[in-house]
């Protein structure tokens, strides 16, 4: 009987991603390759790369959604290829836009919400800056009616993320930012009206302060810069940034008044892809009426087809973010978004409850509907007898996946170490169960394995429980 040898064939090895070339080489870093790869083998050294970000499920450091229903991935996919911005080749998109637009503005309490005026944008810090806009164009119109210098326009805030920031340099406005203080950690009234003059273009109260979770407190605000505008006659507006509230407070608390039942409200900006619930990234900015969006600031593009309206300051983008915000609209109603929103808060008090049990923690906020968003916010008590900061704490969370921000507050209360977790749609509470598990775990290792660093710290005579742990920056807060 003839003996037969086989041999592999090259057909079957290369069938076999790993087994490719091209598996064997570092992926392309600096430069294209000159040659390209199968599908499945470039798919997969891609999502070997990817495999390395954190669980986005455990993130409690993003405002983002991190979960999405199947219909939404699925609608997603179907809109992969239309441009938001061109509304002549794709009218059902800008249809649904519209529509959004509306439905928003009826959230927010619009007087007229069929003369509304709004759009979407790629995030809420893109639609801040259109309403900030606004402002300074409406300011600089007034001030010329009157023949006055517009060369120092200011704007007043609370402690804000960085998109004011940017706003202010990149156009050209001096930021007036109230600065924490201890038993103040945002906006009062009190300190509106002592930075306000003739040149301040609007004062940003912002519903969900990034460092805390709190809202500041827009309908006393209003009524401050009522007052001033009797005594002192500065005619000064109010948007507000509901980056993350905007999509909260209507459903949970209806009641609280921050919107645009204030008349001195003239425009509110909200993230869709945080409480809206949307996939990233989409922003919605609304205006009180038409005459508050200035007519310089509104485009006309007729070279995609038709001649339309373009007040953004992005271009193309994509449309499925829009169009997955208008299904969740439709799906959940606002008895789905309350219980959903409800759900959050439920949470998020849970985890307040429970940290102020198993550890030396002082809550600064513990998600409280009326008070702020479901978040909770704490600090180590000034007398607490660990052996460990907050930023090491942070790290030692991160080995069972969990990424919970640990950071200072700004001035003047820089020497303060925080930690905050964000409560949103899919964390569960058997989740926030299992985070509290890891922290009371993280802490008996301490206790058994005292941190160096804190020592060090403790002997050169700094802080451990408030002060920047040395070899770490400031954790991202976005």
């Amino acid at each position: 009987m003839p003996l037969h040898r086989t041999q592999t064939s090259p057909d079957v090895l290369a069938a076999d991603v790993y087994a490719t070339r091209a598996a064997e080489r570092p992926v392309p870093k600096l430069r294209i390759p000159k040659q390209g790869l199968r599908a499945d083998v470039a798919l997969n050294l891609v999502r070997d790369e990817l495999s390395f970000d954190g669980n986005a499920r455990q993130n409690l450091a993003t405002f983002c959604q991190t979960w999405l229903e199947e219909e939404v991935h699925r609608l997603m996919d179907q809109s992969i290829d239309k441009n938001m911005v061109d509304r002549d080749e794709y009218p059902a998109t800008a249809e649904i836009e519209r529509r959004c637009v509306h439905i928003i503005a009826d959230l927010w309490q619009v007087p007229d919400t069929k003369e509304a005026i709004g759009c979407s944008t790629a995030g809420s810090s893109e639609a801040a800056m259109l309403g900030g806009l606004a402002m300074k164009r409406r300011w600089e119109a007034i001030r010329r009616s009157q023949g006055k210098p517009t060369d120092r326009p200011n704007l007043i805030t609370g402690p804000v993320q960085v998109c004011w920031h940017k706003f202010a340099r990149y156009f050209d406005v001096e930021l007036r930012e109230i600065p924490m203080a201890h038993g103040r950690l945002g906006m009062t009234p009190e300190e509106v009206a002592s930075r306000v003059d003739e040149n301040t273009i609007g004062v940003v109260p912002t519903l969900g302060v990034t460092f805390t979770g709190r809202y500041e407190p827009v309908a006393e605000i209003a009524a401050c810069l009522d007052t001033i505008e009797r005594e002192r006659g500065y005619d000064i507006p109010i948007h507000v940034d509901a980056a993350s509230g905007g999509f909260l407070a209507p459903f949970v608390e209806p009641e609280l008044v921050w919107d645009f039942r204030l008349p001195r409200v003239k425009s509110i900006n909200a993230s869709g892809h945080k409480f809206g619930l949307a996939p990233l990234g989409v922003g919605w900015v609304m205006w009180r009426e038409k005459t508050d969006l200035p007519d310089e600031l509104v485009f006309w593009v007729n070279y995609l087809g038709g001649n339309m309206p373009d007040f953004a300051l992005n271009f193309s983008r994509p449309g499925g973010q829009v169009i997955a915000q208008y299904y969740l609209l439709m799906r959940l109603g606002r008895d789905g978004y309350r219980a959903i929103q409800q759900s959050c808060y439920d949470v998020a008090q849970h985890l307040a409850t429970s940290l102020g049990k198993i550890g030396p923690f002082e809550i600064l906020f513990g998600g409280d509907s009326r008070n702020g968003i479901p978040a909770v916010c704490w600090t180590l008590k000034r007398d607490a007898d660990v052996r460990f900061t907050l930023f090491d704490l942070s790290d030692r969370l991160r080995t069972r996946g969990w990424q919970v921000a640990a950071y200072t507050l700004v001035p003047d209360l820089q020497e303060v170490t925080v930690m905050r977790a964000l409560v949103r749609h899919g964390l569960s509470r058997d989740m926030a169960d299992t985070l509290l598990d890891d922290l009371h775990d993280a802490m008996a290792y301490f206790t058994k394995h005292p941190q160096a660093a804190v020592a060090d710290e403790t002997e050169s005579g700094s802080d451990p429980h408030g002060g920047v742990h040395p070899s770490r920056t400031q954790a991202k807060t976005t």
